[in-house]
Protein backbone atom coordinates (compact mmCIF):
# COMPACT_ATOMS: atom_id res chain seq x y z
CA UNK A 1 0.00 0.00 0.00
CA UNK A 2 1.27 3.46 -0.93
CA UNK A 3 -0.05 6.34 1.18
CA UNK A 4 0.50 10.10 1.32
CA UNK A 5 -0.39 12.15 4.40
CA UNK A 6 -1.30 15.80 3.83
CA UNK A 7 -1.81 18.44 6.48
CA UNK A 8 -0.31 21.65 7.84
CA UNK A 9 2.59 21.76 10.33
CA UNK A 10 1.48 20.53 13.72
CA UNK A 11 -1.40 18.43 12.38
CA UNK A 12 0.24 15.26 13.71
CA UNK A 13 1.33 13.65 10.44
CA UNK A 14 4.62 12.42 11.86
CA UNK A 15 3.02 10.83 14.92
CA UNK A 16 0.41 9.01 12.85
CA UNK A 17 2.96 7.97 10.22
CA UNK A 18 5.10 6.28 12.89
CA UNK A 19 2.09 4.41 14.24
CA UNK A 20 0.96 3.25 10.80
CA UNK A 21 4.46 2.08 9.95
CA UNK A 22 4.47 -0.14 13.04
CA UNK A 23 0.93 -1.49 12.79
CA UNK A 24 0.78 -2.01 9.03
CA UNK A 25 4.34 -3.00 8.23
CA UNK A 26 4.83 -0.23 5.70
CA UNK A 27 7.86 2.04 5.65
CA UNK A 28 7.60 5.67 6.70
CA UNK A 29 9.62 7.80 4.29
CA UNK A 30 10.57 11.42 4.88
CA UNK A 31 12.62 13.43 2.40
CA UNK A 32 15.03 14.57 5.11
CA UNK A 33 15.81 11.01 6.19
CA UNK A 34 16.18 9.84 2.59
CA UNK A 35 18.50 12.71 1.72
CA UNK A 36 20.74 12.02 4.71
CA UNK A 37 20.80 8.29 3.95
CA UNK A 38 21.71 8.87 0.29
CA UNK A 39 24.51 11.26 1.29
CA UNK A 40 25.84 8.80 3.88
CA UNK A 41 25.70 5.91 1.41
CA UNK A 42 27.64 7.95 -1.15
CA UNK A 43 25.31 7.20 -4.05
CA UNK A 44 25.64 9.26 -7.22
CA UNK A 45 22.54 11.29 -6.45
CA UNK A 46 23.56 11.48 -2.79
CA UNK A 47 26.88 13.06 -3.73
CA UNK A 48 25.08 15.58 -5.94
CA UNK A 49 22.73 16.49 -3.10
CA UNK A 50 25.62 16.76 -0.64
CA UNK A 51 27.47 19.20 -2.88
CA UNK A 52 24.39 21.39 -3.27
CA UNK A 53 23.57 21.39 0.45
CA UNK A 54 27.17 22.18 1.46
CA UNK A 55 27.10 25.18 -0.86
CA UNK A 56 23.93 26.41 0.84
CA UNK A 57 21.66 25.63 -2.09
CA UNK A 58 18.28 23.90 -2.21
CA UNK A 59 18.11 20.37 -3.56
CA UNK A 60 16.03 20.34 -6.74
CA UNK A 61 12.80 18.39 -7.17
CA UNK A 62 14.54 16.25 -9.79
CA UNK A 63 17.20 15.11 -7.31
CA UNK A 64 14.63 14.45 -4.58
CA UNK A 65 12.57 12.35 -7.01
CA UNK A 66 15.69 10.36 -7.96
CA UNK A 67 16.45 9.73 -4.28
CA UNK A 68 12.87 8.55 -3.73
CA UNK A 69 13.16 6.37 -6.83
CA UNK A 70 16.21 4.60 -5.42
CA UNK A 71 14.70 4.27 -1.96
CA UNK A 72 11.37 2.73 -2.92
CA UNK A 73 13.11 -0.01 -4.89
CA UNK A 74 14.72 -1.33 -1.71
CA UNK A 75 13.31 -4.62 -0.31
CA UNK A 76 11.71 -3.07 2.79
CA UNK A 77 9.38 -1.03 0.57
CA UNK A 78 7.98 -4.13 -1.12
CA UNK A 79 4.86 -4.11 1.10
CA UNK A 80 4.36 -0.41 0.59
CA UNK A 81 5.40 2.92 2.02
CA UNK A 82 4.01 6.10 3.47
CA UNK A 83 5.26 9.51 2.36
CA UNK A 84 5.36 12.07 5.16
CA UNK A 85 6.12 15.61 4.01
CA UNK A 86 6.30 14.85 0.28
CA UNK A 87 5.04 16.00 -2.13
CA UNK A 88 4.81 19.63 -0.99
CA UNK A 89 4.06 21.24 -4.36
CA UNK A 90 2.17 20.44 -7.55
CA UNK A 91 5.37 19.90 -9.61
CA UNK A 92 6.54 17.40 -6.97
CA UNK A 93 3.18 15.60 -7.13
CA UNK A 94 3.39 15.36 -10.92
CA UNK A 95 6.97 14.10 -10.67
CA UNK A 96 5.94 11.47 -8.13
CA UNK A 97 3.08 10.30 -10.37
CA UNK A 98 5.51 9.81 -13.26
CA UNK A 99 7.95 7.94 -11.03
CA UNK A 100 5.30 5.55 -9.72
CA UNK A 101 4.04 4.93 -13.24
CA UNK A 102 7.56 4.15 -14.45
CA UNK A 103 8.01 1.62 -11.65
CA UNK A 104 4.60 0.05 -12.13
CA UNK A 105 3.39 1.19 -8.72
CA UNK A 106 0.03 2.73 -7.80
CA UNK A 107 -0.76 5.37 -5.22
CA UNK A 108 -3.56 3.95 -3.08
CA UNK A 109 -4.78 6.92 -1.08
CA UNK A 110 -3.97 10.48 0.00
CA UNK A 111 -5.23 11.35 3.46
CA UNK A 112 -5.82 14.99 4.33
CA UNK A 113 -5.68 15.69 8.06
CA UNK A 114 -8.06 18.65 8.33
CA UNK A 115 -7.47 21.13 11.11
CA UNK A 116 -8.90 24.34 12.56
CA UNK A 117 -6.20 27.00 12.21
CA UNK A 118 -6.97 28.81 15.47
CA UNK A 119 -7.03 25.56 17.44
CA UNK A 120 -3.86 24.38 15.71
CA UNK A 121 -2.01 27.56 16.70
CA UNK A 122 -3.13 27.04 20.30
CA UNK A 123 -2.00 23.39 20.14
CA UNK A 124 1.48 24.28 18.93
CA UNK A 125 2.18 27.43 20.93
CA UNK A 126 1.18 25.76 24.20
CA UNK A 127 3.74 22.94 23.91
CA UNK A 128 6.65 22.64 26.32
CA UNK A 129 9.05 19.87 27.32
CA UNK A 130 10.93 18.78 30.43
CA UNK A 131 14.55 19.78 29.86
CA UNK A 132 15.79 16.75 31.80
CA UNK A 133 13.74 13.74 30.67
CA UNK A 134 11.98 15.05 27.55
CA UNK A 135 8.40 14.47 28.70
CA UNK A 136 6.03 16.64 26.69
CA UNK A 137 3.35 18.91 28.12
CA UNK A 138 0.85 21.56 27.06
CA UNK A 139 -0.33 24.69 28.84
CA UNK A 140 -3.99 23.81 28.31
CA UNK A 141 -4.32 20.18 27.34
CA UNK A 142 -1.59 18.53 29.41
CA UNK A 143 -0.26 20.74 32.19
CA UNK A 144 2.03 19.36 34.89
CA UNK A 145 0.14 17.97 37.90
CA UNK A 146 2.21 20.08 40.27
CA UNK A 147 3.08 23.62 39.20
CA UNK A 148 6.46 23.85 37.41
CA UNK A 149 7.32 20.24 38.28
CA UNK A 150 7.76 17.41 35.79
CA UNK A 151 5.38 14.52 36.47
CA UNK A 152 8.00 11.99 35.34
CA UNK A 153 11.27 13.07 36.94
CA UNK A 154 10.47 15.98 39.25
CA UNK A 155 12.63 18.45 37.36
CA UNK A 156 11.74 22.14 37.46
CA UNK A 157 13.40 23.03 34.15
CA UNK A 158 11.35 23.19 30.96
CA UNK A 159 12.01 24.26 27.38
CA UNK A 160 9.91 25.54 24.49
CA UNK A 161 10.90 25.37 20.84
CA UNK A 162 11.89 28.77 19.55
CA UNK A 163 9.58 28.40 16.55
CA UNK A 164 6.55 27.39 18.65
CA UNK A 165 5.19 30.92 18.72
CA UNK A 166 2.07 32.35 17.09
CA UNK A 167 3.82 34.44 14.43
CA UNK A 168 6.07 31.62 13.26
CA UNK A 169 3.19 29.14 13.20
CA UNK A 170 1.05 31.56 11.16
CA UNK A 171 3.93 31.99 8.72
CA UNK A 172 4.28 28.21 8.36
CA UNK A 173 0.54 27.88 7.81
CA UNK A 174 0.64 30.53 5.08
CA UNK A 175 3.44 28.63 3.35
CA UNK A 176 1.40 25.44 3.56
CA UNK A 177 -1.73 27.03 2.07
CA UNK A 178 0.28 28.71 -0.66
CA UNK A 179 2.40 25.72 -1.72
CA UNK A 180 0.82 22.49 -0.49
CA UNK A 181 -2.93 23.06 -0.17
CA UNK A 182 -3.37 22.99 -4.00
CA UNK A 183 -2.52 19.27 -3.78
CA UNK A 184 -5.88 18.71 -2.09
CA UNK A 185 -7.68 19.65 -5.30
CA UNK A 186 -5.15 17.76 -7.42
CA UNK A 187 -5.65 14.46 -5.61
CA UNK A 188 -9.41 15.00 -5.27
CA UNK A 189 -9.63 15.25 -9.06
CA UNK A 190 -7.71 11.97 -9.30
CA UNK A 191 -10.13 10.26 -6.92
CA UNK A 192 -7.39 9.58 -4.38
CA UNK A 193 -8.27 12.06 -1.61
CA UNK A 194 -9.87 11.19 1.72
CA UNK A 195 -10.23 13.64 4.61
CA UNK A 196 -10.22 13.01 8.35
CA UNK A 197 -10.48 15.19 11.46
CA UNK A 198 -6.90 16.01 12.41
CA UNK A 199 -8.03 17.86 15.54
CA UNK A 200 -9.50 14.77 17.21
CA UNK A 201 -7.71 12.88 19.97
CA UNK A 202 -4.68 10.89 18.77
CA UNK A 203 -6.45 7.53 19.18
CA UNK A 204 -9.48 8.77 17.24
CA UNK A 205 -7.30 10.13 14.42
CA UNK A 206 -5.59 6.74 14.27
CA UNK A 207 -8.98 5.00 14.09
CA UNK A 208 -10.12 7.25 11.24
CA UNK A 209 -6.86 6.68 9.37
CA UNK A 210 -7.18 2.91 9.66
CA UNK A 211 -10.78 3.05 8.42
CA UNK A 212 -9.64 4.98 5.34
CA UNK A 213 -6.71 2.65 4.69
CA UNK A 214 -8.84 -0.47 5.14
CA UNK A 215 -11.31 0.89 2.58
CA UNK A 216 -8.50 1.74 0.15
CA UNK A 217 -7.05 -1.75 0.48
CA UNK A 218 -10.37 -3.52 -0.03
Amino acid sequence: MIVILLGPPGAGKGTQAQTLAKTRGIVQLSTGDMLRAAVKAGTDVGRQADTIMKSGGLVSDEIVIRIISDRIQEPDCAKGFLLDGFPRTLPQAVGLDKLLEQQGKTLDVVVEMKVDDTALIERITGRFTCAKCGTGYHDTFKPTKAKDTCDSCGSHEFTRRADDNAETVKSRLMAYYRETAPLIGYYFAKGKLKSIDGMAQIDEVERQLNTVLDAAAA
